[in-house]
């Protein structure tokens, strides 16, 4: 459950530059909206790897 707070934290992070991209036109916060999702992006991968772990495990 860790992660997951992890994953709301980082998406709340990004809204600020999310708002800043796409109605102020900023490409340096792109480029950080970009590093984001990409942070994210691992970070649901790592999720999903430990939720498919656990669930071999109970099996």
């Amino acid at each position: 459950m860790k992660k997951f707070n992890e994953v709301k934290e980082l998406v709340a992070a990004l809204e600020a530059d999310a708002d800043k991209f796409y109605n102020k036109a900023n490409s340096a916060a792109g480029t950080r909206l970009r590093k984001g999702m990409q942070d994210l992006k691992n970070l649901a991968q790592a999720i999903r790897l430990e939720v498919q772990d656990t669930k071999n495990k109970a099996s």
